[in-house]
């Protein structure tokens, strides 16, 4: 989910995935709205649980691992991802989540919730959230912080999410992020896939990795950005690159991941990346 309000057909996909049954969910601040919002306004599940993970220390709790494993349905929600890094990382909630997905469980993800789910991750470590512009004159910079190996969910393997995405005008610093984190990878590995999804707007991915976008509003949809234009040596600098493919997803496309094929996108566009600027470059016939 991009953040904003909740896409209460993908909700509802989710509930049901879960078996109508008890949702826990994970958060960094703030307390239990969520859960309370998801049986009053929503219905169709049994139980919410929240748990606010403020220290590291309670990603060891007994209590919170015992309901972890207990979920029918796992829900990261919004906040601050560079929390959810910090204080989850590397502990029994993370191998939890990873498990429970790996049983064909259902986790979702809201806003941060969403950032933290790929291969790679913005974790906005120095407590800050870079913009476009700021990450594109200097995509890699110290203040373009990415994390690897938070999850390690097979069909989000060479992914890397964003939220808010057109609201927050989040195109260009999905174009860096996707720069440093494949500055990252290993030479052999496949270009990597930025995912942005639009606030308003959630994708639900089957267990065969067919994605469709759900969105409450008429102009809500995803954004994939094909990494293979931004395999750029680390330097000092603005981002300068070519022809960045991105493709557009709306309720009537098909996604296919972990691969990034789209059946019937809304839109397909080259960008151009000159002085730390993106400018469309072209758009091209849609099939």
């Amino acid at each position: 989910m991009g953040g904003g309000d909740h896409d209460l057909d993908a909700l509802r996909w989710f509930f049901a995935k879960a078996g109508h049954g008890h949702i826990v969910i994970l958060r960094a601040s703030q307390k239990g709205e969520i859960g309370k919002e998801f049986v009053r306004e929503v219905g169709g599940i049994l139980s919410a649980e929240t748990f606010v993970i403020e220290e590291r220390s309670a990603a060891y709790d007994a209590k919170v691992l015992s309901a972890l494993r207990a979920a029918d349905g796992i829900f990261l929600s919004g906040g601050d991802q560079a929390r959810y890094v910090r204080r989850w990382g590397g502990t029994p909630i993370t191998a939890i989540i990873d498990a429970h997905v790996a049983a064909g469980k259902p986790l979702d993800g809201t806003s941060a919730g969403l950032a933290v789910l790929g291969e790679y991750l913005y974790g906005a470590m120095d407590d800050g959230s870079i913009t476009s512009a700021e990450a594109l004159a200097d995509p890699f910079g110290v203040h373009t912080t990415i994390e690897r190996d938070f999850l390690h969910l097979a069909l989000l393997r060479g992914v890397i999410t964003d939220s808010h995405f057109t609201q927050r005008d989040r195109l260009g610093r999905l174009f860096a992020f996707v720069a440093k984190a494949q500055s990252m990878q290993a030479a052999s590995e496949k270009a990597l896939i930025g995912l942005g999804i639009d606030e308003d707007a959630a994708m639900t991915v089957e267990p065969d990795g067919t994605a469709q976008v759900h969105a409450a509003s008429p102009d809500g949809r995803a954004w994939l950005v094909n990494g293979e234009a931004l395999r750029i040596a680390p330097k000092a600098g603005p981002l300068e690159a070519t022809a960045v493919r991105v493709n557009g997803i709306g309720p009537n496309s098909r996604l296919h991941l972990p691969d990034g094929k789209i059946e019937r996108p809304t839109f397909i566009r080259d960008y151009a990346v000159e002085a730390g600027a993106a400018k469309l470059l072209r758009e091209l016939p849609v099939p």
